[in-house]
């Protein structure tokens, strides 16, 4: 198992998605991807990197979460099966590309982090660590990426994981919908409608796929009320981090 990763930035700030939206967490967004889907925002992950060892980037974890000892070492945090703030999420770019993610995540369970995984779902999730918990993709047709589903993942998922589906056209929203209905998925982990986000000018990198032809944009109000008139047993989210600052700014 490698020792060294590649990694694009770790940092400090609020958690913006999935059931932990609003809590402290630090990132460590590791380099490159195998996929490029469309509405990528993290596109300067693809390549910018800096090499470091498991141990260094446990010690600028750590070193970030330092001004939570208290809540470490004292009171529990109010989310259930959390015993220390900040959280820790690996993203990227594609964690799962990197073999040293493994022992990584390992490490940060072990110290007593709650450790999130953002997975795009197109890697075995299986060697995760079963106390990590995974947030991992369906890629939906507007994404160019749907036929990238590793669909043996989902045996794999646990209740404490989460399903995301990123939506950013009419046909994304029926077609989660039907793969919700065919697979039960409701029954296996917490189900997640991301609602795409336009990309700023600074954002739209030229290796990223296209929105296949024909699709129909929906907006955020669309796909709210969609949720609503279907019943469907989904949490709505915007990403939080893009209501609180700039939606192109980094590192938070």
């Amino acid at each position: 198992m490698s020792d060294t990763l590649v990694v694009n930035e770790i940092y400090l700030s609020l958690q913006g998605e999935s059931t932990f939206a609003g809590l402290p967490c630090v990132f460590v967004r590791l380099t490159a991807c195998n996929l490029r889907c469309s509405y990528c925002d993290t596109a300067y992950a693809f390549a910018e990197d800096r090499k470091q060892s498991v141990s260094e980037v446990l010690e600028e974890v750590n070193r970030l979460a330092k001004p939570f000892e208290r809540a470490r070492n004292g009171s529990r945090p109010a989310h259930e099966g959390s015993n220390k703030l900040p959280l820790v999420e690996l993203t990227g770019g594609e964690p799962l590309l990197q073999k040293g993610s493994i022992p990584l995540m390992k490490d940060l369970c072990d110290g007593g982090y709650t450790v999130l995984l953002e997975t795009s779902g197109a890697h075995d999730i299986s060697p995760v660590d079963p106390r990590v918990r995974r947030i991992m993709d369906l890629k939906c047709p507007s994404s160019g990426e749907a036929a990238r589903n590793r669909w043996e993942n989902l045996r794999c998922l646990k209740s404490t994981d989460e399903i995301k589906f990123v939506i950013g056209t009419v046909e994304d929203y029926g077609w989660a919908r039907q793969k919700i209905a065919e697979r039960r998925l409701e029954a296996v982990c917490p189900l997640l409608f991301s609602w795409v986000h336009p990309l700023a000018a600074a954002q739209q990198d030229k290796s990223l796929k296209k929105v296949p032809a024909g699709q129909t944009p929906i907006s955020r109000q669309e796909l709210a009320e969609k949720i609503i008139a279907d019943a469907l047993p989904v949490r709505f989210q915007v990403q939080l981090h893009k209501v609180i600052w700039p939606p192109e700014q980094r590192g938070v």
